[in-house]
Order: structure tokens, then C-alpha cells, then sequence
């Protein structure tokens, strides 16, 4: 009996020291998703695994919010960084529109009918390059200004995706010496730089590297494509889906301070922010208003392993995080 008692003593034991050692399930789920993302799993472990667990709890808040009312949120790449190192390493620090935007709100007023179609998706007509990766570099901006230009130019010139060569945003990025690189910029002046040196380079070229580059390497005589400056949008949605559907796709800032759990699904006002400070430019590439769930198809920058292979939909009619603030678009 003494032996047996024993025997089932020590079995208790080890089965309590196997409890202390198996993985909580948050644990286990985070080191599958390492391996998915092919991060450094020993790289500040006790910090991303933290902010790993707050990021499940914030994503199961915002599903339970927006059930069935609103987009879904699910783990992603950005799920081992803090709401505030999201914002730091992937978003604007202290953007400001430019005054003729701010301007140009308060002047037009806001149509009473639509003209515009019901539904319009630019990348059904081939004028949509591949989605792009900023990487961690806030050069939103220069993305947004590119993927605008690259649009405008296929237009313009009656090109299809097939037959043009995505350009070069890290040219914007080390040129364009108005705005701060990885620092941070603003569309209008990348505009105006683009107009100033003559054009772009294409990607292939002048390849995009995720840092501030030592020193500007553009070649005017290389120029693929030329602007002759920009436009804003009108200022309100209504007339904006006129400016999308007959202009081009449109630059467009956001307060993407929530975007960073965004899985699919329209995102409501609601979601997005209270008071929206603008931070992230992307590229507004169509829309669809003849549903119960009207909105906005947003083309990001952070790789087709985000949103919905790299777009977002956010609601329509409401400014939803302030899409409508900075809009504009170069001319050929």
C-alpha cells in the first residue's frame, strides 16, 4: 500500500508540474502565429506576447461592438505591437491639411442628388497597380501620391496594367525634400515635386527600400511619367463619387488609428474615430452606394496580408474617418 501510495503521489506531482509548464492558450496561439508571420519569437518575448494577448482582447471587444452592424477584426501582422507602436512605426506624426483643403470644405456645398453611378470599382477597368508594402516607414503619403499619379498616367495615356510599369514612391521619398521621408508628408507638396523634377521613375528602377535613402537618385532623362500638377477634390462625398467615377482614383487621408485589427466588412463612423486626426493616406479607388451598406473602397499600403487583400471598405456619408478632408488628385 505504502509503495502504491507513493507511486500516485509522485504521478500527482508530475501531472501538477506539467499543468505549470503547458501553454496558456493565448500562448500556444501566439507562437502559431510567429510561425505564420515569420517573426523572431525570442525578440522582446514578455512584451509581444502581452500586447499579443491585449491585442485578442481588443479584437473580441470590437466583433461583439460591430456584430452585424459593422466590419470584423481578426489577428493580423500588426498583432504583437501596441495600439501606440502601431501608430508610431505605421502612421503620420503630426500631419497638417494644407489650407486650401481646409478651405475648400467649408465652400462647396453638398449636392442634393446624386449623378454619379450607383457603383464603380476602378480595378475592374485594369488602372489599379498591385497593392504596395510601405513597410515601416511613414511614407503613406508618398505611396498615396504614386498609386494616384500611376492611375492617372494609364488613363491619360489609354493604358492598362499589362502594358505600364508601377513607379517609384521611394523617389518621393529621398527627393522630395519639402516633406521628411519616413517622417512624414503630405500629398500636395509630393504633387508639386513630381511636377518640379520632371516626373517619376518606375519601381523597377528605383526600387523601393523601406528607409530614408543617403541621397536622391532620380534621372530626369529616365522619366516614364510627367504630371502637370493637381487638383483637389470638392470637399464632400456626394460630389466626390462624381470626382472618383470620372476623374481618377483618388489621394485620400484618413485617421487609420483603428485600422490597426481591420479584417473585412464596411467600417461604420462609428468605429473609426470620434474625432478624426488625419495620419494615413491611401487611395480611394471606387464605391458602391445602392446597398443598405453604402461605402468607400480604399486601396492601403501595408501588403494584400492586411484588410482585405490589402483594401478596406468604410461607410459612406458620414466622413467616415475623414476620408473626405484631403482629397486630391494629379493631372496629366
Amino acid at each position: 500500500m505504502k509503495l502504491i501510495s507513493l507511486v500516485l503521489i509522485l504521478a500527482g506531482l508530475v501531472f501538477i508540474q506539467a499543468l505549470k509548464v503547458r501553454p496558456h492558450p493565448d500562448e500556444k496561439l501566439f507562437h502559431e502565429w510567429n510561425v505564420q508571420y515569420g517573426k523572431e519569437i525570442n525578440l522582446d518575448y514578455d512584451k509581444r506576447l502581452q500586447n499579443f494577448k491585449a491585442s485578442i482582447q481588443r479584437i473580441r471587444e470590437k466583433n461583439e461592438r460591430s456584430a452585424g452592424k459593422g466590419a470584423t477584426y481578426a489577428l493580423n501582422k500588426f498583432s504583437d505591437l501596441s495600439p501606440e507602436e502601431f501608430k508610431q512605426r505605421y502612421l503620420l506624426k503630426n500631419f497638417t491639411k494644407t489650407p486650401k483643403a481646409i478651405k475648400n470644405q467649408n465652400l462647396i456645398p453638398i449636392p442634393r442628388t446624386l449623378t454619379a453611378p450607383q457603383e464603380w470599382d476602378w480595378r475592374t477597368k485594369n488602372v489599379i497597380t498591385p497593392v504596395k508594402d510601405q513597410a515601416q516607414c511613414g511614407s503613406c503619403w508618398a505611396f498615396s501620391v504614386t498609386e494616384n499619379i500611376e492611375s492617372v498616367w494609364m488613363l491619360a495615356k489609354n493604358l492598362t496594367t499589362d502594358k505600364f510599369q508601377p513607379l517609384a514612391p521611394q523617389q518621393i521619398v529621398d527627393c522630395d525634400k519639402s516633406d521628411l521621408g519616413c517622417s512624414g508628408g503630405n500629398p500636395p507638396t509630393a504633387y508639386e515635386y513630381v511636377q518640379s523634377a520632371g516626373g517619376m521613375d518606375t519601381e523597377k528602377d528605383y526600387p523601393y527600400i523601406g528607409t530614408d535613402g543617403e541621397t536622391c537618385k532620380f534621372d530626369k532623362t529616365k522619366a516614364e511619367v510627367h504630371i502637370s500638377g493637381y487638383k483637389y477634390s470638392s470637399g464632400d462625398e456626394a460630389t466626390m463619387l462624381t470626382e472618383v467615377s470620372t476623374w481618377s482614383p483618388l489621394s485620400v487621408c484618413v485617421d487609420a488609428e483603428n485600422w490597426q485589427d481591420y479584417s473585412s466588412g464596411v467600417m461604420g463612423e462609428w468605429e473609426c474615430c470620434w474625432v478624426c486626426e488625419l495620419d494615413h493616406c491611401v487611395q480611394s479607388v471606387g464605391y458602391k452606394v445602392d446597398g443598405d451598406s453604402p461605402y468607400w473602397i480604399l486601396r492601403n499600403s501595408w501588403g494584400t496580408d492586411w484588410g482585405m487583400s490589402g483594401y478596406i471598405l468604410v461607410d459612406y456619408g458620414h466622413n467616415t474617418c475623414g476620408l473626405t478632408e484631403e482629397a486630391t488628385t494629379a493631372t496629366a
